[in-house]
């Protein structure tokens, strides 16, 4: 486990459980939460929401970054991620590439943080980079 790096880790895990509960997924069951930290500090909740034509859902990770976004946040520090099918985590959760690919567009990859939790004792901590290699974003344009 790396070092918690002066984040709020364990708030950050504790929120995303709290999300995770909110998700709304009729279909598949499983549910996933986030917890997004800005650089002020201010946490942002997410949860995945199904829909029954499939493309129109949403992944927990982007409903916390586009609440944030949509409130005029754009620097972020972590995320972090919980899911389980039922909200049952059996394991780490990581985000997909759609999600990786929005955090490449509104954090930077060497220093943004993505902490996959099982629980409030069992997590791991990753940066950006290490999880989207040679991502595309902004600076490439």
């Amino acid at each position: 486990m790396k070092e918690e790096m002066i984040l709020p880790v364990k708030e950050m895990i504790d929120q995303a459980f709290e999300a995770m509960g909110k998700a709304y997924t009729p279909y598949s069951g499983f549910k996933v939460g986030a917890a997004l930290l800005s650089a002020d500090g201010t946490l942002y909740q997410g949860c995945n929401i199904e829909n029954a034509a499939y493309t129109p859902s949403n992944c927990a990770e982007r409903t916390a970054f586009f609440k944030a976004v949509s409130q005029g946040d754009k620097e972020f520090k972590a995320i972090c991620i919980v899911g389980g099918k039922e909200g049952i985590p059996t394991g780490l959760t990581a985000p997909c590439g759609v999600c990786r690919q929005v955090m490449m567009e509104f954090c930077d990859p060497e220093t943004f943080q993505i902490i996959l939790a099982a629980s409030r004792d069992e997590y791991q901590i990753f940066s950006l980079k290490e999880l989207l290699p040679m991502g595309f974003g902004p600076k490439n344009l």
